[in-house]
C-alpha cells in the first residue's frame, strides 16, 4: 500500500466551559491562543509547524469532536478518501476551514469522527516570535511547562484488533504492539503511527455501548526534565498528577497523566523509540511485563479507567484492565460451554 497519512495534525474537544479551559492551556500549560471564531478557540504549541495543533468547541460534556490527520500528498487525500468509501463507509468533502483547505470527513466504524487534509496553513511567526533557528517555526516558549507539539491521541472501542485491522488495511497505519490479559487472549491496548513514531493513535478496550470515546490527548516535550518541570509547574498552579511521572513499556516513552477543568484527560510525553521497520510483526505484552509502567512499582489509579464522555460500562488502560472489568470480560471463560 502507499503511504496516505503523514500524521496526527490537529484535535478538536469539546468541553462545557470554552473559556476555563482555554485558560488551562495557555496559562498552566504554557499554549498560545491564536484565534477564535464561532465559540472555537485555536491553540498551538511553540513547536507545531502548522496554525493550531488543538480546538477547544462548546459542549455539554467532553468528547472527541473530530481527529485530523494531514495525507502524505494531495494524490493521497483522494486515494484515502477512496480506501474509506470503499470500505463502506460514506464521508462528505468540504472546501476547508481555518488553517487547512479541502477535506474529507467521515466517522469511523467505532464512532470516532476524523478529517483527512492535505492543503495547510504553514505557521509563520511575527517579529516577535521569530526564532534564531530557521527551521523552527517560531522560539521556544518562555512558559516553563510548555509542550513542544502534539504528539498523539487514544481512543476507546469494543474490539481492538479489529479496530487496528481496519485502520492498518483501510489507511495504511501500522500496527506497533498490542496489550493482551494475563488470563485470557483478550487484548485490551494496542497502538498504530503513521510515521516513525511508536504510535501517534492509540486505542483502549471499551465495554460501553457509547461510539466515539475518547481516553486522552498528548503532547510532546523534548526531555524528561522538561516534562518533570511541567509536573512542578502544574501542581504548583493547582493541577493534580493524576499519574506518573513513569515510562512505559511500549513505546518507551516517558509520561505523566492529568486532567484539564473539563475533566479531559493529558498526558505529556518524552523520549520513545524511533522505528522505520516496514515489515515490522507487533509484539503483544502483558501487563506482568510492564507495557504500561515498565518499573512495575506503582498501582495505576482506578481514575485512568475513565474514558469520555462518560457511559455505562468498563473502560480498559495502557495497563490492562481493572478487577471489575476482568470479571465482566473473563466471565464466558468461567462458565463451563461458554469460553
Amino acid at each position: 500500500m502507499p503511504h496516505l497519512l503523514s500524521h496526527l495534525s490537529h484535535i478538536e474537544i469539546t468541553t462545557p466551559d470554552v473559556a476555563a479551559s482555554t485558560r488551562f492551556y495557555t496559562e498552566k500549560f504554557g499554549m498560545r491562543a491564536i484565534h477564535d471564531s464561532d465559540g472555537r478557540v485555536y491553540l498551538r504549541c511553540w513547536g507545531d509547524y502548522y496554525a493550531y495543533s488543538l480546538v477547544l468547541s462548546q459542549g455539554p460534556e467532553p468528547t472527541l469532536k473530530r481527529m485530523a490527520w494531514r495525507t502524505a500528498s494531495a494524490q493521497a487525500l483522494e486515494e484515502a478518501a477512496g480506501r474509506v468509501e470503499a470500505s463502506g463507509i460514506t464521508g462528505t468533502w468540504s472546501t476547508g476551514d481555518f488553517g487547512f483547505g479541502k477535506a474529507y470527513e467521515f466517522v469511523g466504524p467505532w464512532g470516532h469522527p476524523m478529517r483527512l487534509i492535505y492543503d495547510v496553513d504553514k505557521f509563520d511567526a511575527d517579529t516577535d516570535y521569530k526564532s534564531i533557528y530557521p527551521d523552527r517555526p517560531e522560539k521556544r516558549s518562555a512558559h516553563a511547562g510548555a509542550p513542544r507539539f502534539l504528539d498523539h491521541i487514544t481512543v476507546a472501542t469494543t474490539d481492538v484488533r479489529a479496530f487496528c485491522a481496519w485502520y492498518t488495511d483501510v489507511l495504511g497505519y501500522r500496527t506497533m504492539a498490542f496489550t493482551d490479559l494475563e488470563e485470557a487472549p483478550i487484548t485490551v491496548f494496542g497502538v498504530l503511527t503513521t510515521n516513525e513514531k511508536s504510535h501517534d493513535l492509540g486505542v483502549v478496550l471499551d465495554t460501553s455501548d457509547r461510539p466515539g470515546r475518547i481516553n486522552h490527548i498528548a503532547f510532546w516535550v523534548d526531555t524528561y526534565q522538561e516534562l518533570i518541570v511541567c509536573a512542578d509547574v502544574l501542581m504548583e498552579r493547582g493541577t493534580d498528577m493524576e499519574y506518573g511521572p513513569s515510562i512505559h513499556g511500549i513505546g518507551e516513552q516517558n509520561y505523566l497523566y492529568f486532567r484539564e477543568p473539563s475533566e479531559m484527560r493529558v498526558e505529556l510525553n518524552s523520549g520513545g523509540y524511533r522505528n522505520y521497520v516496514p515489515d515490522w510483526e507487533p509484539h503483544t505484552w502483558k501487563p506482568s511485563e510492564g507495557s504500561n509502567n515498565l518499573y512495575r512499582n506503582g498501582a495505576m489509579p482506578h481514575s485512568m479507567t475513565e474514558s469520555f464522555p462518560a457511559a455505562e460500562g468498563l473502560t480498559a488502560t495502557e495497563e490492562g484492565a481493572s478487577p471489575e472489568m476482568k470479571a465482566e470480560l473473563l466471565n464466558p471463560y468461567a462458565v463451563p460451554g461458554q469460553g
